[in-house]
């Protein structure tokens, strides 16, 4: 067999050996003209000003407005009303009405404070108050209905709760943002793996292609070497062509996540390029599972809202079972004329035991059967929520135990393709050898080199998927993690 020119064998060894050593990495990318674009840099964009990340923040500004709402109901109502007639020179009445009702947390009741007037010729006796008017000073209370919990206390109640649900609902709606993130990171990583795998892979095709055809050219290798070293250029650079277009979609899809403090997109810089392959392994152990584990049945965002839930049917039945009572209310005031303290009043005007309003009115359905339909489809919905919550719960954590040893396999694939890449790297450093020694061909050193390509590759896949694993371990367990 014809040997190659020394300078020839000695150029495509020193490159092969190069390849050998630096595929694993990504060589281009350790130029001061590129710059890494890590998990972090990610994180910083997408949770700082991804819109989607923001309209998640606004659940809980609308729990937390809702809360406001609710607490409306305990303001302080101040009303009054005027009414008067004259006619044909007779004030048949002059009515003026005002309240001051300040509703009470405790025991559901309404303090009161009034002033009436109502005069002239043709007032009904019943509301007739005398000139200056008549001031007082009350309280309404239910004694049956509403006493431990009524309509506007259940309001608040469930609306406080709901905050939590609320912020379990922004977490989680985070979580799955940041998730697909994750996701679309590592495929670009992947992409860009084999992009620059194959354009090594079709510049040392390409400077083994010049050499054999220099030696055609000198009559010392048969014109069919140089097609077949040809051919391979082609391949690879095909195969590059379309890993070429991957890349740039993957960086799309990044750059979708991308946004500036201004609520702009933003691209991805033309520079950028994802974190090495070597720094990108991150095992995780057995304790740390456990960690996850017990942090996932506490509190995964979909368990927080399923539990929240719960304390919001509770009070919803507590407010239920309340209905159930007859509705008793009692009412009082106690009245005066005065309007100061340093004119004289009558003792029998003064305010006092003696001058006072009081009243009651009650009410009691005799089957009950809409409080009770209410309270038993409340109990329904609970019935219902705590399966949910037990199979949810049984669901996560078997997600978890799964992505898990899902993760560990990928890990497990990863030691035996490294360790197979270096095997493949010891054959074609060997091939080469032989080729120097005009022992081997051309053609088994493109299988070689073809195949360690090919494992790296793989290898590069494997990463991909074991981070990809990572972040759905994390994701199943509801916590956000880089």
């Amino acid at each position: 067999m014809t040997k190659l020119p020394r300078w020839v064998l000695t150029g495509l060894s020193i490159f092969s050996w190069l390849f050998v050593q630096n595929a694993s990495a990504q060589n281009g990318h350790a130029s001061d003209s590129l710059k890494i674009f890590s998990i972090k840099d990610l994180q910083e964009h997408v949770l700082l000003n991804n819109p989607v990340v923001k309209q998640a923040e606004l659940l809980s500004e609308a729990a937390r407005a809702r809360v406001t709402q609710a607490l409306g109901s305990f303001d302080p109502n101040l009303k009054a009303a005027f009414d008067r007639k004259h006619f044909g020179g007779t004030d048949y009445y002059n009515r003026w009405a005002s309240e001051l009702k300040v509703p009470l947390w405790l025991a559901g009741a309404d303090l009161k404070i009034g002033f009436d007037r109502n005069v002239g010729t043709y007032t009904n006796p019943e509301t007739a108050t005398p000139l200056p008017g008549l001031p007082g000073v009350g309280i309404s209370v239910p004694i049956g209905q509403g006493l431990l919990i009524d309509a506007r206390r259940n309001t608040l109640r469930q609306s406080r709760v709901m905050v939590n649900y609320a912020e379990a609902e922004r977490v989680n709606e985070i979580n799955k943002v940041w998730f697909q993130a994750v996701k679309d990171y590592w495929n670009w990583f992947y992409a860009n793996q084999q992009y620059d795998l194959i354009r090594r892979g079709v510049e040392l095709a390409n400077t083994r292609y010049i050499a054999t055809r220099n030696q055609t050219l000198f009559g010392d290798k048969p014109a069919i070497d140089s097609v077949e070293a040809f051919i391979t250029v082609q391949e690879r650079s095909i195969q590059l062509a379309r890993i070429e277009i991957e890349v740039q979609n993957t960086r799309l899809l990044v750059s979708n996540h991308l946004w500036d403090e201004k609520g702009n997109p933003v691209e991805l810089p033309e520079d950028a390029v994802p974190v090495n392959a070597d720094s990108a392994i991150v095992e995780i152990s057995a304790r740390q599972l456990d960690t996850l584990l017990n942090s996932a049945e506490d509190n995964h965002p979909k368990l927080q809202m399923l539990r929240n839930k719960g304390l919001q049917l509770d009070i919803e039945r507590n407010y239920l079972r309340e209905m159930l009572k007859p509705k008793l209310n009692v009412s009082g005031s106690l009245l005066t004329t005065r309007r100061d303290f340093t004119s004289y009043v009558p003792e029998y005007y003064d305010i006092g035991w003696s001058n006072y309003k009081v009243g009651f009115d009650f009410s009691f359905p005799l089957f009950l059967r809409s409080a009770r339909g209410k309270l038993n489809e409340v109990r329904v919905k609970q019935m219902d929520l705590n399966l949910n919550l037990r199979n949810e719960t049984r669901v996560i954590l078997t997600n978890v135990r799964s992505s898990f040893n899902e993760l560990k396999a990928y890990q497990a694939q990863l030691a035996i393709q490294t360790q197979s890449i270096t095997n493949q790297e010891i054959l074609l450093r060997g091939e080469l050898q032989k080729f120097e020694l005009g022992e081997s061909t051309l053609f088994l050193i493109n299988s070689r080199e073809t195949k360690l390509i090919d494992m790296m590759m793989k290898r590069a896949e494997l990463v991909t998927k074991y981070q990809q694993s990572l972040a759905d371990l994390y994701y199943k367990a509801g916590i956000l993690k880089n």
